[in-house]
């Protein structure tokens, strides 16, 4: 039979700020991803110091690991297979771990290389053509972390808190780094703005989700809305399909998935 050609996606979550569900979107897309036909082969990398998707789906505590992000980054002659821990919580999901250390590699990587941002691209190179899916989880800020992941993904998803008054403010900064990026990677396409924490039924979401139309053109048909399962399933580190495959929430991530899939081309 002749060996499956796989066409890798990399997907980077990116929003500067915090608590848009970059965490939860990473790891519930991978998950479904890794669902949608039974053998796709998805890698998370948890590129935020914080490591929550580390410590979300990761076998071990981050502060235990040594095999991590900011090491791989750091160690050009490094394997890469002993970074990937392919048993994780999410049975089709491997992690590469996120860790605290990484807040200093950026100022390592500017002195040390001459093309700083492209750190990652070079190091997940062997990854390209035997994963599906890769889903870059993004920190919180502009950095160069951030801009590593947009150097080196084919696509990029926006998170943006609907319900929040201030929920599209400074993403015109993130746009502005995008554009900038894509001289050095002009093959980035962008899957669209995602509306989380978002009920249609409020006067502010609706005119959020027309405010996202008009500053980034493509919004993510999928619509992601609250749920007090988010918190649960973080607790029992589970995803949340895992945790009720009947919530609402977790059927709208599924869809994510399908939506992603059908999109870029990749495997469903």
């Amino acid at each position: 039979m002749a060996e499956r050609v796989v066409n890798t996606k990399i997907i980077a979550i990116a929003n500067h700020k915090g608590g848009v569900t970059k965490t939860t979107t990473s790891i519930n897309l991978a998950d479904h991803l890794a669902q949608l036909n039974g053998s796709n082969n998805v890698v998370l990398i948890d590129m935020d110091p914080q490591a929550n998707a580390s410590k979300h789906i990761g076998p071990e505590h981050p502060a235990k690991v040594t095999h991590n992000l900011a090491e791989l980054l750091l160690n050009p002659s490094a394997s890469l297979n002993a970074f990937i821990f392919e048993t994780t919580q999410i049975e089709g999901v491997s992690l590469i771990y996120g860790s605290l250390s990484l807040e200093t590699v950026p100022d390592i990587i500017k002195q040390e290389d001459p093309r700083p941002n492209e750190v990652l691209k070079a190091r997940i190179a062997p990854l390209m053509g035997v994963a599906d899916y890769i889903i870059l989880d993004c920190p919180p800020n502009l950095g160069l972390l951030t801009m590593n992941a947009l150097a080196a993904a084919t696509h990029y998803i926006i998170p943006v808190e609907s319900g929040a008054a201030y929920g599209l403010y400074g993403l015109a900064d993130l746009q502005e780094r995008i554009n900038r990026i894509k001289k050095i990677n002009p093959d980035l396409s962008f899957l669209g703005a995602l509306l989380v924490k978002h009920d249609s039924r409020l006067t502010l979401c609706q005119e959020n989700e027309r405010d996202a139309i008009e500053m980034f053109g493509t919004v993510v048909p999928v619509k992601i809305s609250q749920t007090s399962k988010v918190n649960q399933s973080i607790a029992i580190s589970r995803s949340l399909r895992m945790l009720d495959r009947n919530n609402k929430v977790t059927k709208q991530y599924g869809e994510l998935a399908v939506y992603v899939a059908e999109t870029t081309g990749g495997s469903r």
